[in-house]
């Protein structure tokens, strides 16, 4: 991505080096990897992918970045970066249907950190929580994306930043609140299928903004929207359940297979039309 002379967002905390109350104990921290990586973009609550699994302990346990000075400062400027450039086209798409868009906080963090959806560890991958417009990002994620799940490259880690933020936009529209109240009424499978829909739709919002960051600034670069389509393609729940057990189960989806993924980041990338982000008129199997 061509990010040269842009502005950096000012909406960034940095709480690097402090300790959520409550953090996953250190046992069973590979278990948890795999589920966060089903679960990295869940615009829920963080502590869904802990309470499943146990193993949460009292104390101030905090990970220790693997990241190296140099590289994590590197990130660090980067979300920087396209935090801002979500800023600057969001707040124009909200303009254009009479709205007005609030900017949402970022929080990086190392280990484990409180939000007001609950307190979490980096294992559960970046999150968005609509209780403080917040999106939390452990930046040594964007190593894990690269080295562990094929999914490296600038505009795949900005794809992580533009889909959580994407949480935002359905929360500022009604949307997050619609759903999480429709999933709690309903049994489990059919609450995923809810759950699929959003997060289709987070999707299409972060090619959205891909489109008009582009139109606004010149970002991309040849090669940049397939190291989205890439990163989609390893985070549908259908590729993370065969790579973590051998086979998939379509009932526990809730995020989306992969060919539905990057469908919708490919969509909103191609159109740029906040219009055209509707995941839930359709019926479930034509998504």
């Amino acid at each position: 991505m061509r990010l040269d002379g842009r502005r950096s967002s000012s909406n960034v905390e940095d709480r690097r080096g402090v300790s959520g109350k409550k953090v996953a104990g250190i046992g069973g921290v590979g278990g948890l990897i795999i589920m966060a990586l089903i679960l990295w973009i869940s615009g829920g609550n963080p502590l869904e992918v802990l309470n499943q699994t146990g193993g949460l302990t009292d104390g101030n346990r905090v990970s220790q970045s693997s990241l190296s000075p140099e590289k994590e400062k590197q990130y660090e400027e980067f979300s920087k970066i396209i935090l801002a450039g979500t800023e600057d086209v969001w707040r124009e798409e909200f303009e254009k249907v009479g709205l007005t868009y609030r900017n949402p906080k970022m929080v990086l963090y190392t280990g484990s950190v409180s939000s007001a959806c609950g307190n979490a560890t980096s294992a559960v991958g970046p999150f968005y929580c609509s209780g403080d417009e917040t999106l939390y990002i452990d930046l040594s994620f964007f190593e894990e994306m690269e080295k562990n799940m094929g999914a490296g490259g600038d505009f795949a880690y900005a794809y992580v930043i533009a889909h959580e933020v994407g949480h935002h936009v359905q929360h500022l529209l009604g949307t997050l609140s619609e759903t999480h109240q429709q999933m709690q009424r309903l049994p489990k499978a059919e609450a995923n299928k809810i759950s699929v829909r959003t997060e289709l739709q987070a999707d299409y919002y972060a090619g959205v903004w891909a489109y008009h960051d582009n139109r606004k600034f010149g970002s991309l670069e040849p090669g940049d929207i397939e190291e989205g389509l890439n990163a989609a393609s390893k985070i549908g729940d259908d590729y993370l359940q065969k790579q973590a057990q051998g086979y998939a189960v379509p009932e526990t989806f809730n995020h989306g297979t992969s060919a539905q993924r990057v469908k919708w980041l490919k969509k909103g990338a191609s159109t740029g039309d906040i219009r055209g982000g509707d995941t839930f008129s359709p019926s479930y199997s034509n998504l």
